[in-house]
């Protein structure tokens, strides 16, 4: 019998919730987010309609601003935020299932800062200036950043646990932050290029952008939503998970695999985007219980709604400016965060 399948069935358990209600939830999730793609269309310092969305798509008129606008920026945007989001969401809840850490995210691995610091390598030694090689930059040094924290952890007998898994991250993620620093302090070009990328933003990121990272991200959406079963058996401790029949070090590999792949192609599309991946999960965890079967598609999906919205109150509250979609979820995500844990026990979440 497989892995997977002698992993345990939460699903009468404690805190579990009616599968009809969980289906239903799932599909009210889906209409939320297609609402939410529609204003992310329609809304920003130029406003438009619904009949020139379809005119942009069923009669193209190069010469219309609007119609190009939707078609080139805007649809793009949206996408870009539903893929990053969705890889966000599930790099979370993999994380938080995987090290049973309930303040991991996705920078715990150091991804965001392995990502920084190879496209200041790209910068200064390759000359790169262009949004394409960056994102291959990011994504190169988010997978560095994530084999590194790895191996550090699995040192000793006992292999990689979720407290050396922590502990290798924040070391990692200080040594690279200080590498970074340290040139971006002394090259003015390197400062200039990088600050742009590591605001974390869904502007400027277009059709070439989406194309580069998009495989890879639905790769990691196709493995990551069969890892439930694996990651309910993780969460009784690692000597519960070897006795239902887990090997629990071959589960972690390819755990971080499927985080590397998800969080390397997102943090390379729009820059390092923080809390969403910390806080939804726990959110997800609220509306549907303790499976992880179910918190991974209820983090799939309420992230890229959470991003988009940010994206949008981003646009809106500067308009014709506009607030780059880190900074928003930076300002909302901590007060939010604090609420959760104020009126939630954190060991509960």
């Amino acid at each position: 019998m497989s892995t997977l399948e002698r992993s345990p069935n939460v699903e009468t358990g404690p805190g579990a919730r009616p599968r009809a209600g969980l289906v239903v939830g799932l599909a009210l999730l889906v209409i939320g987010l297609v609402v939410v793609c529609f204003f992310s269309i329609t809304l920003g310092a130029r406003g438009v309609g619904p009949a020139t969305i379809l005119k942009a798509f069923l009669d193209f008129d190069p010469n219309s601003a609007s119609e190009t606008v939707i078609r080139e920026i805007r649809v793009p945007r949206t996408l870009i935020g539903i893929f990053a989001g969705a890889a966000l969401g599930l790099s979370g809840a993999i994380l938080q299932g995987v090290t049973r850490n309930p303040l991991a995210d996705p920078g715990i691995m150091g991804i965001n800062a392995g990502a920084a610091a190879f496209i200041v390598f790209g910068i200064m030694v390759l000359g790169a200036q262009s949004v394409g090689l960056y994102v291959w930059l990011a994504f190169a040094g988010a997978g560095f950043a994530t084999v590194v924290v790895y191996g550090i952890a699995s040192f000793g007998r006992e292999g990689a646990t979720p407290i050396k898994l922590a502990l290798a991250g924040a070391a990692v993620t200080a040594v690279l932050t200080s590498i970074t620093s340290a040139i971006i302090m002394t090259h003015v070009d390197a400062l200039n290029e990088l600050r742009f990328w590591q605001v974390g933003s869904l502007a400027g990121r277009y059709f070439p952008v989406l194309a580069q990272t998009a495989p890879f991200i639905v790769v990691g959406i196709v493995l990551a939503l069969g890892t439930g079963r694996a990651l309910n058996g993780l969460a009784l401790g690692d000597d519960l998970a070897v006795a239902l029949g887990q090997r629990v070090r071959l589960t972690r590999v390819m755990m971080f695999v499927v985080v590397a792949v998800l969080c390397g192609a997102a943090t390379a599309a729009c820059g390092p985007i923080v809390f969403v991946g910390l806080v939804v999960p726990h959110v997800a965890r609220m509306l549907c219980g303790p499976d992880y079967r179910w918190i991974l598609p209820y983090s799939m999906l309420l992230t890229p709604m959470a991003l988009l919205i940010a994206d949008i109150i981003g646009r809106v509250v500067v308009s014709p400016g506009e607030l780059q979609v880190g900074v928003v979820l930076g300002v909302v995500g901590a007060p939010a965060f604090i609420a959760l844990v104020r009126y939630r026990n954190l060991a509960e979440l």
